[in-house]
């Protein structure tokens, strides 16, 4: 405890590998076909540092194949605990700048949180999905 908050310890070095695994997992998850959603990458960050309980700001970038910036996306975040009887917390991105989505997710208790990106492209009729696990002690 610090100053009244609770603080990660080596836990949230979880983060920042979940964040490479999200990366690689919603750029392979939104290859269906030439037909389907085009090649994405997704960039993703959580602050404050270390995480803690309370709120966050999720930052995420989405870039295509040549790095120019995927605009118009819809985003909803979904964070999921693995507590018995724990609601899921929802929260949608905004785009602030091109390419660049923002949301504030309230982690309300410490231990192991999922969160899920749900990413719909404009012009398109599906999303994917994309896992992010932490935890927050």
């Amino acid at each position: 405890m610090n100053g009244g908050r609770l603080l990660a310890a080596p836990q949230f070095c979880r983060v920042f590998f979940a964040m490479a695994w999200v990366t690689t997992l919603a750029t392979t998850a939104c290859q269906r076909g030439a037909d389907a959603a085009p090649e994405i990458t997704v960039w993703e960050q959580i602050t404050p540092r270390p995480a803690r309980v309370g709120p966050a700001a999720l930052s995420i970038q989405l870039a295509d194949a040549a790095r120019n910036p995927i605009t118009h996306a819809a985003i909803m975040v979904e964070a999921d605990m693995s507590h018995p009887g724990m609601s899921p917390v929802f929260a949608k991105a905004s785009e602030s700048t091109p390419g660049s989505y923002g949301a504030s997710v309230n982690f309300n208790m410490g231990g192991d949180w999922i969160l899920l990106l749900h990413i719909k492209l404009a012009g398109q009729e599906s999303g994917c999905a994309g896992r992010l696990s932490a935890s927050w002690t």
